[in-house]
């Protein structure tokens, strides 16, 4: 475009020149070797224009006669880059279509026609044929080769990379990914290698720095970024707490400060503010994680704080959880156990249940357990809410893979990720989802319709009506005292509905497994008459 613009410049110039010569006539005089020349100016300067083409037009063509050596080479060596980056085109969408013969064929007509100096891409294309056709030896030193060009080192280490991960070579694998991390750390791949790899050794400085630099190359966002260092740091305070409880504690609480919801770290933190005698600090941190999610190790180190507290003391402090969160499971778990350390049967008896109506869970039907025992030591009872805490939803715990732990762990034990714990309920034993109904407080109970009876049916009265004798197993044990009969059917139906209550020395001793009677299930029964058939 400006090209053009000059153009148009110098020809409104000369426009303008000739212009101004018509309207100024004159004549010029040239004498040369005795002869005198006169011409008007107007002629002599269109003689002079026409000179001056004629040269340049002379100088262009002696100049296109002595480059055309060099032009024919370059059309001809222009035209075979064409030919051969159309080849190493073909070859590459050959390759990413898994077409391995073409692709090999492309590859060789490429490297006829492109030196492989001159264009790396040659030999990716190469490597990748090489993998198509199953030869990973040959695919290996291609990558190998890549390491000594610059340009190609990541390239070469990628490949290196995933050829250790296909054969499973751990060490390798994250060997090459260190190497291009430390050359650019923005590479996904290598950096979650490599942080993996870090974590797994225990290197928490090494992979808070590798983290700070994925933050500075924008690889990960910063909630992200925050959210890793907050694990990273808490992972190394937990390693610190025995040896350098000083370096624990700063880390603990930059943790919590990223974040605040966090349970693990506001659980050391605290834990190493109480050491260090500054539980209002400590207390403080507690409160806020309790706030963002209620969990039951905050709920103890919270209730715990002064290990000299009264009991009465323990309970008032879960009573002030309770208040920051009401209307939760944990809230009411932990004025339970409070309550039961403290003997308060009632209270601890009234949360339990209030916890078991808003989250029925296996833990709420333990500790109910624990209370029945601890005030009336009904053993029935007992039995009977074991046998509900069996059927009944597991406890949230931290899980990472398939793996149910207690305690929180910073990377998973199965793949190493980093940050894979999470806190949730883990997945349902078989006769939870048989049994899950079986206690719900407004389910209806299923009936199941009696058979037809048969036209001919012989009904055995067990107990026909104006018989006064007493069943033949009583009977017997009135006579014998060293012989204990069983208590038949027979005996069973044969105690009339207004018998007085037998006494606790004629009452048959539950088995050890015998989970007791429920009293509700009790006063639904109605007395009916036994049926053999």
């Amino acid at each position: 475009m400006i090209r053009i613009l000059l153009f148009l410049v110098v020809v409104f110039a000369l426009g303008l020149g000739f212009a101004w010569l018509a309207d100024r006539p004159g004549e010029m005089v040239v004498t040369f070797s005795g002869y005198q020349y006169q011409v008007s100016l107007m002629v002599a300067a269109v003689a002079v224009v026409a000179v001056v083409a004629a040269v340049m037009i002379a100088w262009w063509l002696l100049k296109a006669l002595w480059n055309s050596p060099y032009t024919i080479s370059r059309y001809f060596r222009v035209r075979r880059r064409d030919r051969g980056y159309q080849a190493l085109s073909t070859g590459m969408i050959a390759a990413g279509a898994g077409d391995g013969a073409l692709a090999r064929k492309k590859t060789k007509e490429a490297a006829k026609l492109i030196r492989s100096d001159q264009e790396p891409l040659i030999q990716l294309l190469e490597a990748q044929a090489s993998l198509l056709e199953g030869d990973h030896e040959g695919a290996r030193e291609k990558f190998e080769t890549m390491l000594d060009d610059p340009e190609m080192r990541l390239l070469g280490l990628r490949g290196l990379y995933l050829e250790a991960e296909r054969l499973g070579d751990r060490n390798a694998a994250r060997h090459y990914a260190g190497r291009a991390a430390a050359m650019a750390p923005q590479l996904a791949w290598a950096a979650e290698s490599t942080l993996e790899d870090l974590t797994g050794r225990g290197d928490w400085d090494g992979a808070l720095k590798l983290v700070e630099a994925q933050k500075s190359t924008r690889q990960i966002e910063r909630d992200a970024a925050n959210r890793r260092r907050a694990v990273l740091l808490t992972a190394k305070a937990q390693a610190l707490i025995d040896s350098d409880p000083n370096a624990a504690k700063t880390a603990a609480l930059e943790a919590n400060r990223l974040r605040p919801d966090f349970a693990p770290a506001a659980g050391i933190a605290a834990k190493l503010l109480f050491r260090q005698n500054d539980v209002r600090k400590g207390a403080k941190i507690l409160e806020t994680a309790w706030k963002a999610e209620p969990h039951p190790e905050i709920a103890a180190l919270y209730t715990h704080a002064r290990p000299g507290d009264a009991v009465l003391d323990r309970l008032n402090r879960a009573k002030k959880l309770q208040e920051m969160k009401k209307n939760h499971a944990d809230s009411s778990l932990a004025v339970a156990r409070a309550a039961l350390d403290a003997q308060d049967f009632s209270t601890a008896r009234k949360e339990a249940e209030a916890a078991i109506r808003m989250d029925r869970r296996e833990g709420a039907y333990l500790l109910l357990a624990d209370i029945e025992e601890a005030e009336t030591g009904d053993q029935g009872k007992v039995r009977q809410l074991l046998s509900k805490a069996v059927r009944a939803p597991r406890d949230p715990a931290w899980v990472a893979d398939g793996v149910v732990s207690e305690r929180w762990a910073p990377v998973s034990p199965i793949t190493g990720k980093l940050d894979a714990f999470e806190w949730r309920a883990p997945m349902e034993r078989l006769g939870q989802l048989i049994d899950s109904d079986e206690d719900a407080p407004d389910a209806a109970v299923p009936t199941i319709a009696a058979p037809t009876k048969p036209e001919k049916e012989n009904v055995i009265e067990l107990n026909p009506a104006g018989s006064a004798e007493r069943p033949t197993a009583v009977a017997a044990s009135e006579t014998d005292e060293d012989d204990v009969a069983p208590v038949t059917a027979t005996a069973s139906a044969a105690v009339p509905p207004d018998g007085d209550a037998a006494e606790p020395a004629e009452e048959m001793a539950r088995l050890p497994d015998d989970p007791g009677v429920d009293p509700d299930d009790e006063e639904q029964k109605s007395p009916r008459k036994f049926r053999l058939f």
